[in-house]
């Protein structure tokens, strides 16, 4: 499913020459802007993952690896 690009209200300030120097977004606007690119991120790490021909280690394990200090 393909969601749409996120609409935002948004409103710039500007400088005395008029040139927009920044944003302000509603915190709601902002928020999902947040979450938006979280998932974004989340997605490219999955997808670098799963490029990657690394061996696949049970959770279980990596966990006692970590917390035996050998990870």
């Amino acid at each position: 499913m393909v969601k749409a690009m996120i609409e935002a209200k948004e409103r710039f300030l500007v400088d005395s020459e008029g040139n927009r120097i920044g944003v302000l977004l509603d915190i709601a606007d902002y928020e999902r802007i947040v979450e938006e690119l979280e998932e974004l991120d989340d997605i490219r790490a999955y997808d670098q993952a799963k490029s990657t021909k690394n061996e696949f280690i049970p959770f279980r394990k990596a966990v006692d690896d970590i917390e035996s200090g050998k990870r």
